[in-house]
């Protein structure tokens, strides 16, 4: 049963908490991933975490998830926009992958409008705060069924 999944947070997502709140909210990395463990049991999947300020150590996290992890949630920050090299990575780990924003970028700056992961994955969640979160668990269960 394939029921593992890799959440990960990319730059400026430790700092969850203290960053605008108007977009991001006010609930901290610490509080997200609680929620997000509490949400996985309902779906009867595991969690892990991983965060980074750093595009080298989170697309070589990427690279060695093979055989840990049957799913991604990805919320990269602002590498979204740019970071061809995680792109790259992603697809090079073959698994489906769920990109998640807590601000709407849709409705933001016109350079957070593009995602260079956003083909790649099954699903993209932006604008729902904390649960679009919950959203991406229930989508990769989803697909874990089928």
């Amino acid at each position: 049963m394939r029921n593992r999944i890799e959440v990960m947070h990319g730059v400026n997502l430790d700092q969850l908490g203290r960053r605008d709140p108007e977009h991001y909210g006010s609930v901290t990395l610490p509080e997200l991933e609680r929620q997000v463990s509490e949400w996985a049991r309902e779906f009867r999947v595991g969690t892990r975490f991983f965060q980074s300020n750093h595009e080298g150590e989170f697309v070589e996290h990427l690279h060695r998830l093979e055989g840990l992890a049957d799913g991604l949630i990805l919320n990269p920050g602002a590498w979204t926009h740019y970071a061809w090299s995680l792109r790259d990575a992603l697809e090079l780990t073959g698994l489906p992958a769920v990109e998640v924003h807590l601000s709407d970028v849709s409705a933001r700056e016109p350079f957070r409008r593009q995602s260079v992961i956003r083909d790649l994955c099954v699903a993209t969640i932006s604008g729902h705060g904390v649960d679009g979160y919950h959203e991406a668990l229930g989508v990769l269960a989803r697909e874990f069924a089928e």
